[in-house]
């Protein structure tokens, strides 16, 4: 399928770059929405088509209920993404993002869609396990959660009737990654790219390196300076790491064009 879906509540392009070669398919922390993401392909450029997920439960999808599982979600997001598998994609998560991310590249490589990369940020392995229960707080401890990871615009706390608004999408979201436990097999086929922030409280460097033990393909972990929301302040070098991931190899002198290539203009 090459066409270019329309009309889905799940998908979102912000700046849409039909030709590009590569579809970058962005999938939010707890409680984000897909416009976390919308400054994104201008710091990409012409080379990556980004597909921004907006989960249910939030911003214009506020009277929907949020997904009940991280399985749930993850079956809901690639029946969505299966009309763009025209084109290569890569998969970029963050914190609960990451780990729906990696269900999704399972899921898409299990319907002969392998993602070319997926990009694992602000996230421990699946493997490395922590008991954590920030979902049962009552709303002044969540808060104090949130706001020690800095992930919410602080205009957010300054409007009280915003804040009720958001919080039960927060909430819902925090209980199905903190109860998700992933089965271990089977491994991705394509690259991990692990990115995380050095003094991020909820990833260790060595629950970072964990990532490569979920792929029978390359690894890398790239660390940046800052917190768990390290991308907020590192955008432009979050995005170099991605177009350098995703740019097409140099060609070998005397080799000839791809197939799919012969005859094009």
């Amino acid at each position: 399928m090459s066409g270019e879906p329309h009309g889905s509540l799940w998908i979102r392009r912000f700046q849409p770059r039909p030709a590009a070669p590569v579809r970058l398919v962005c999938l939010p922390h707890a409680g984000g929405s897909a416009t976390f993401f919308a400054g994104l392909p201008a710091l990409l450029g012409d080379g990556v088509d980004v597909l921004a997920v907006q989960y249910p439960g939030r911003q214009d999808r506020r009277g929907e209920p949020c997904a009940p599982s991280i399985d749930v979600l993850a079956r809901q997001v690639i029946t969505e993404l299966l009309p763009w598998t025209g084109r290569p994609l890569a998969v970029f998560g963050h914190s609960l993002g990451a780990v729906l991310g990696f269900e999704v590249a399972r899921g898409l490589q299990a319907a002969g869609h392998t993602p070319v990369a997926l990009f694992a940020s602000g996230r421990r392995a699946p493997s490395r396990h922590r008991p954590e229960a920030a979902h049962r707080l009552d709303d002044e401890g969540l808060l104090r959660e949130i706001r020690a990871l800095s992930g919410t615009d602080s205009r957010i706390f300054a409007d009280e009737e915003l804040l009720r608004m958001v919080l039960p999408a927060i909430r819902a979201d925090y209980r199905i990654v903190e109860s998700h436990r992933a089965v271990p097999d089977p491994p991705l086929d394509c690259r991990v790219i692990a990115l995380t922030g050095a003094d991020d409280p909820k990833v260790t460097a060595e629950e970072a390196r964990a990532w490569r033990e979920h792929t029978t393909s390359a690894f890398d972990l790239v660390t940046f300076p800052g917190g768990h929301f390290y991308l907020t302040t590192q955008a432009a070098e979050v995005a170099r790491v991605i177009s350098t991931a995703l740019a097409p190899p140099p060609a070998t002198p005397g080799t000839p064009p791809p197939p799919e290539l012969i005859g094009r203009p």
